[in-house]
């Protein structure tokens, strides 16, 4: 049975540093909604009420654009052990650019990754806990090294021209104020 929290607890932060993948989902006021699996070490509990991950270049920024325009964003964790459980964060969405004070502050607390774009921080309005029991049980092999191999090879100023090419708008022509 579903349970809601207004935050998180220790127990759960715990979960979720043990969790190797996560998934955001957010969603124009009219457009795509956009779900998407995210991996690395780039997931951070900063407290109870907030979290952030910090994002890596990608094909799109449709993350970015959505949260510019209304915030909302929900980020899913799933237990692919013997014990089953489904963690949901919902709340608002910020971007946190680099260079801005906030980004200063943060960034200490993630691994420095080749191709990091920005950072997003979530301010949780509510947590849910349902059982999980029809997630089926898989065992990590080994993370992909694909994406930081990719943006080590292009190296920061052939990630910073994609970014320029490839992740100023969203798929539905919104805006990511990427700078």
């Amino acid at each position: 049975m579903a349970k809601f929290y207004s935050q998180l607890d220790a127990q759960l932060c715990e979960f979720i540093a043990q969790q190797q993948l996560f998934f955001t989902a957010t969603a124009p006021i009219d457009g795509r909604i956009n779900l998407s699996p995210k991996g690395i070490d780039s997931f951070r509990c900063l407290d109870f009420d907030r979290v952030a991950y910090l994002d890596l270049t990608g094909s799109g920024n449709e993350t970015a654009a959505h949260l510019h325009q209304n915030g909302r964003m929900t980020i899913m964790f799933c237990s692919f052990t013997d014990k089953p459980l489904i963690l949901r964060l919902y709340g608002k969405g910020e971007v946190v650019s680099p260079g801005s004070s906030q980004w200063d502050r943060l960034i200490e607390r993630f691994t420095d990754l080749p191709g990091k774009r920005q950072l997003i921080l979530l301010q949780i309005e509510s947590v849910q806990t349902s059982c999980g029991y029809g997630v089926p049980i898989y065992e990590l092999q080994t993370e992909r090294s694909t994406l930081l191999d990719w943006a080590t090879t292009k190296g920061a100023d052939g990630v910073s021209a994609y970014q320029h090419q490839k992740n100023l708008t969203s798929i539905d022509g919104l805006p990511t104020y990427l700078e």
